[in-house]
């Protein structure tokens, strides 16, 4: 299917991250936009703001954040493909209804503008702290699917991957950018509608009387209907059945819940994707993501200038994590290297993963900036001589600068 002409702003332009990522919305078919503003953030929704009335979307501000994500949800319960953004203390309201839209299966997209935390923390400066709560952040057993960007142009092509993947696998979808992605600006290239491809509703085709709305097709996934269609249907946030009527049982919560993770992992293997370079005879293998991805190039640079071999491995979708091709590598490489704009999260998985086969130290920084190029220069230079493989977590000191 092809994007809707309408909703595509064909050219080049010059657009910041924010911008871009309401442009991929409104290509991919986004139609309904529930928000509150938050920096850095804002001017997502305000561009969407801007530009529905020329696309027949609906934009509504709602009173806070938990109101927008379940106006969003219920949007797309409708038909519409709907999204809201926020950052930080935003995100973390949300996480109530991000486990209702996991638990009714609800397609939709939020995009996370990371910035400095915790709590109101850094309101305009950047930070990679949320990656863990964005798979972790709601209780209970449950998937989500989370891409991270690392430029305005893909975040414009990772907007639209998100809104195709949440469709595919009726579930809610993450964009994670940062404060940096969001607020640079760079040519984004908007290809005709015609070039984009759209991921339609998967729609229920039987009799109105035989709906079941958790009755999954053979890839775990149930097919839909819209909301005031004239097909009766029931949904909760209890453990339900097919038919989405509560059943208090153990033995419908492993038959509901393991289908609702399983869809997921049992796909991991086409929603994974990761941009690999130079890893074959590395010593060590940097692990990035978002802007930190960026600055990390500088560094691999330099490492290799002085005759270190050194391979990337960029995460582009960063839930599922990449687990098996992380387990490969370690059984050939001495070490990774991982910096992030926190004190260490997405490490923990590479640890993990790692099975104490190869050494793991991570860059940290506590948000407000990006890294310096030199203290990840450092961070490889240590790891490449393989004395920390089964220590866990290591993060190597560096020289005070003034």
């Amino acid at each position: 299917m092809k994007a809707d002409p309408k909703g595509v702003l064909t050219g080049s332009h010059f657009l910041d991250g924010d911008h871009a990522c309401a442009e991929g919305a409104l290509a991919a078919g986004c139609r309904f936009f529930g928000g509150y503003p938050i920096t850095p953030s804002t001017e997502v929704a305000e561009r969407f703001s801007q530009r529905c009335p020329l696309v027949e979307a609906i934009f509504i501000q709602m009173e806070d954040e938990l109101g927008s994500l379940a106006a969003v949800i219920g949007a797309a319960w409708t038909g519409r493909k709907a999204m809201t953004v926020t950052s930080g203390p935003g995100f973390s309201l949300m996480m109530e209804h991000i486990g209702l839209a996991a638990m009714l299966e609800t397609p939709l997209v939020l995009a996370n503008v990371q910035r400095g935390g915790p709590s109101t923390g850094l309101p305009t400066l950047t930070g990679q702290a949320d990656m863990m709560q964005a798979r972790w952040g709601s209780h209970g057993d449950y998937e989500i699917i989370a891409v991270s960007p690392n430029s305005p142009q893909e975040t414009f092509d990772f907007t639209i991957k998100a809104f195709n993947l949440s469709e595919r696998y009726r579930v809610p979808v993450l964009v994670m950018l940062d404060e940096c992605v969001g607020h640079m600006t760079e040519k984004v290239v908007i290809p005709p509608a015609d070039e984009i491809e759209i991921e339609p509703r998967r729609y229920y085709k039987g009799p109105k009387d035989k709906y079941l709305p958790f009755k999954p097709d053979k890839d775990l996934v149930p097919p839909m209907v819209d909301a005031g269609s004239g097909t009766r249907f029931h949904v909760t946030g209890l453990t339900h059945d097919y038919r989405g009527y509560p059943v208090m049982s153990a033995d419908c919560q492993e038959e509901l819940v393991r289908r609702l993770v399983n869809k997921i992992r049992k796909n991991a293997d086409h929603i994974v994707e990761y941009e690999e370079e130079q890893t074959d005879g590395a010593d060590v293998v940097v692990i990035s993501y978002g802007i930190t991805s960026r600055v990390a190039l500088r560094a691999v640079d330099l490492a290799r200038q002085e005759g270190i071999k050194v391979g990337i491995l960029r995460l582009i979708v960063v839930w599922p994590f990449p687990e098996k091709r992380i387990r490969e590598l370690a059984g050939k490489v001495k070490a990774f290297v991982m910096p992030e704009i926190n004190y260490g999260q997405m490490v923990l998985e590479v640890d993990r993963c790692a099975c104490g086969r190869a050494e793991v130290a991570l860059v940290p920084h506590g948000g407000g900036w990006v890294h310096d190029p030199e203290d990840i220069l450092h961070t490889i230079r240590q790891a490449a001589k393989g004395k920390g493989v089964g220590k866990g977590v290591i993060e190597y000191p560096r020289k005070k600068r003034g």
